[in-house]
């Protein structure tokens, strides 16, 4: 009769046990339905080795061609264990030029090296939304944008706010400022870009959200801060409201800062702001980046060719602009109309483009405000039909006659 799958080992020592009582070999072969050559390698075995030896053996061969070296493998385990949130890519980019007379293995068989030690966190699946279109953000070259964000605040040890102002160039992923501030305000932000500024140069443009102390409510959507930008020259960009992922190269930065330097967070801001700066360090200048072909971001950055300035130009405008002063509340005055501009450009100058009969194409320095009509007193923002804008104009204009 043929062997049972579930007791191979037991039908073998009765198999073995019916020879040396005395069965025929052959007769033992036909009544356990094998061949003379298996009974006598089971019988040989079990001579050299007793029972534990007719149990069956791994079929696996004793050397392995494409097994990983054990210093290889080494390698990668230290690696990821100095670096917890690098994935087998970035880990293979950060060791194969420091040790290049090695040869390590594909980024599938060392993510299951990884798996195999327990360094790999089980992660859940998200569903991702499909994308709407391309961010506006697309860049050109270093300092051609720059991405810039406070990073959701959060307590120190002694109970204080912390809140991280990042500012990364856009194209080469350079981290320019990684700066914990105890609020997101202009008085503390301003400081910390002029630095960056002066170390750097500046950028064509910054891109941010539409928040504190980066945007406002205003009609220009200025605040002090950005209306200093743009005095400097820099474009004001913003992401649409409720699209982060406009500015997701920053995005992603956050995801990766919160948990190598916040997870826990330190004592106090001081010690906060150590961590902060060591992590800036190696993520400029050790930790490989893959949309740059997997170089730093210290390697693919030069700084601008546009110096901070010791003095900030007054706005040019060409002779065929109205130019017109706003007031203390932010308020101008033209033709039959007073409206609010925002209170950020107090005092300042801007300049009336005539685009149309009686359509007028505001301007601050190179920054486009908006549109204005003198038939219909709307005040629109650029691709926003400004209605609200609209009504206070006429409201303003019926009480100044």
């Amino acid at each position: 009769m043929p062997w049972k799958e579930r007791s191979r080992v037991d039908e073998r020592l009765a198999l073995i046990l019916s020879i040396i009582e005395g069965t025929n070999v052959a007769a033992a072969c036909r009544t356990f339905g094998v061949s003379r050559q298996t009974a006598y390698k089971w019988l040989r075995r079990y001579e050299e080795g007793g029972e534990a030896a007719v149990s069956d053996r791994s079929r696996a061969p004793n050397a392995h061609p494409n097994e990983t070296p054990e210093d290889i493998a080494e390698l990668v385990l230290k690696a990821r264990v100095a670096h917890p949130t690098w994935g087998p890519r970035k880990l293979l980019a950060w060791l194969e030029p420091r040790h290049p007379k090695k040869t390590f293995p594909a980024a599938s068989t060392v993510a299951a090296m990884l798996k195999r030690a327990g360094l790999v966190a089980a992660r859940r699946r998200r569903q991702r939304a499909n994308p709407t279109g391309r961010p506006p953000n697309a860049p050109g070259g270093p300092n051609y944008i720059w991405g810039t964000d406070f990073k959701g605040q959060f307590k120190t040890g002694d109970g204080v706010y912390c809140y991280p102002l990042t500012m990364q160039d856009c194209c080469s992923r350079y981290l320019l400022r990684c700066q914990g501030l105890r609020e997101n305000s202009c008085e503390l932000a301003r400081p910390v870009f002029e630095t960056a500024f002066r170390e750097y140069g500046l950028p064509n443009a910054i891109l941010s959200d539409n928040g504190s102390p980066f945007g406002s409510a205003s009609f220009t959507g200025l605040t002090d801060l950005s209306a200093w930008w743009v005095r400097l020259g820099i474009e004001v960009l913003r992401i649409e409201p409720g699209h982060p992922e406009q500015n997701g190269r920053l995005e992603r930065l956050h995801g990766t800062l919160k948990s190598e330097t916040t997870k826990p967070a330190k004592a106090n801001l001081s010690a906060q702001q150590r961590v902060f700066n060591r992590f800036r360090a190696e993520f400029n200048d050790e930790r490989p980046h893959e949309a740059i072909a997997n170089e730093t971001p210290g390697s693919a950055y030069t700084p601008s060719n546009k110096a901070y300035p010791d003095r900030v130009p007054k706005p040019e405008y060409p002779g065929t602009f109205e130019v017109r002063r706003l007031n203390r509340h932010g308020e101008v005055h033209f033709e039959a109309y007073r409206f609010t501009i925002g209170k950020a450009l107090r005092h300042e100058d801007i300049g009336f483009e005539p685009i149309d009969d009686g359509i007028w194409r505001l301007h601050y320095y190179a920054q486009q405000l908006g549109t204005f009509s003198e038939s219909t007193g709307i005040l629109a923002r650029p691709g926003f039909a400004n209605k609200a804008s609209s009504t206070r104009t006429r409201q303003r204009n019926r009480s100044a006659s």
